[in-house]
């Protein structure tokens, strides 16, 4: 195995610093003027400031060169390696705005590491240039409202070959970008293969436009009573949806081979973002303890805030460097053996930027809470992030499994 490089190499040096400055300077001061205007008529529509924000962002990134840094191993972008791209990954983290600015924001990341890995030149044409470009946005549908999903196994929906067509019935949740008016494509895992098949290739992935007739946007789901509008986590259904076969990518029962293969780093990507959330939160709350004063006193010398302050520390930096080692993991190009890497920062990245958000929520009192700091925001991001792409006890569950392999022979 090579030595084990988890520094900023001099090609990221630059690159990382006019990341950290837009963000810093053009990114977060315009975060509160973004959400402000959601509910300004239709939540699901993005308002003229919403899309002038936006926009102006994204057209100031791309003429700096600043785009797609997501595309490690790849001619059509930097060609970083994971390890570079977590450290860029981290800085978007700590702006609601700051991935999607850089084109690097999910699920669109995910889905277009599907469409460049495993689709056709005509799939490439049709849909991925212009998520590459950012003119359109896409949502990935797997977790279904019936089954326990964090056992991808049980994914039920259906999709029956019919002449030269695929029909689909079944419901979806957790749709994250479903809502944005913009999302023009679903990729969607479905089950085409019966009980007689192996477990593990029962099912594929499908692309279906978001304008195709039979899908009915049911709800939008709400997280602790906050639908994430206009980008929204939808429930959808599908009722004899019909497309063509040539949506279908690679070839039926190839779905779990193309999950792990996007999964993995976006579970990174969604680790290192956590990891700047909890750069921010610890920020805010240093600047709230010494500058707000109680009893006489800064609140950074009352109760047990220096040990609070201290811990927050050393969390991030072993939290970062489990990332970084994971990340490094995966440019080896073994999926299996970075597997159990990916699985032990699912867990510890999200508990440790939810643990400093939630003592920066503490130290700023009943602010914390309201709408007047980004921390009630992230803390509830954060919650989340500990169920999407699988659940704390899946991903300990993976890691024990490992570990017990060095020791026995037998299945377990």
């Amino acid at each position: 195995m090579p030595d084990m490089n988890l520094g900023i190499t001099d090609r990221l040096r630059p690159i990382l610093e006019d990341v950290k400055t837009m963000v810093r300077d053009e990114i977060l001061p315009l975060d509160d003027a973004y959400l402000e205007e959601v509910g300004k008529g239709d939540r699901w529509t993005y308002t003229p400031r919403q899309t002038e924000i936006l926009e102006g962002l994204k057209t100031e990134a791309r003429k700096r060169g600043l785009w797609n840094f997501w595309l490690t191993d790849s001619d059509r972008g930097y060609g970083l390696s994971t390890v570079e791209y977590a450290y860029l990954a981290e800085e978007m983290g700590k702006a609601h705005l700051g991935a999607e600015v850089f084109n690097c924001s999910a699920p669109d990341t995910g889905n277009m590491e599907v469409l460049e890995r495993y689709s056709t030149d005509a799939q490439k044409k049709r849909w991925l240039e212009p998520l590459l470009e950012g003119e359109i946005r896409s949502a990935y549908l797997m977790t279904e409202p019936d089954v326990a999903s964090s056992d991808a196994t049980n994914v039920a929906m259906s999709c029956v070959r019919d002449g030269n067509e695929y029909v689909l019935n079944g419901e979806k949740w957790w749709s994250s970008g479903a809502g944005d008016p913009r999302c023009a494509i679903y990729i969607v895992m479905v089950r085409t293969g019966d009980d007689d098949a192996p477990k593990h290739q029962r099912h594929s992935m499908i692309l279906v436009p978001a304008d195709t007739a039979g899908v009915e946007k049911v709800r939008a789901m709400e997280v602790y009573g906050h639908d994430d509008a206009p980008h929204g986590h939808l429930h959808l259904r599908f009722t004899n949806v019909r497309v063509p076969v040539e949506n279908l990518i690679v070839g039926e029962g190839k779905g779990f081979e193309i999950a792990q293969g996007r999964l993995g780093p976006g579970r990174i990507h969604h680790c290192m973002r956590a990891i700047g959330q909890a750069e921010r939160a610890l920020e805010l709350m240093c600047t709230r303890a010494l500058r707000r004063e109680a009893f006489g006193k800064p609140l950074a010398q009352l109760g047990a805030n220096y040990d609070i302050i201290a811990e927050c520390r050393m969390d991030i930096e072993m939290a970062r460097l489990l990332c970084l080692k994971a990340a490094w993991m995966m440019d080896q190009g073994d999926a299996r053996a970075a597997a159990p890497w990916i699985s032990q920062i699912k867990v510890i990245a999200p508990q440790v930027a939810l643990r400093v958000t939630d003592e920066a929520v503490q130290m700023h009192g009943g602010q914390g809470v309201s709408q007047d700091t980004p921390l009630a925001r992230s803390w509830t991001g954060l919650r989340t992030l500990r169920l999407a792409d699988g659940p704390d006890a899946v991903h300990r569950r993976q890691v024990a499994r490992n570990e017990l392999r060095k020791y026995t022979q037998e299945r377990v």
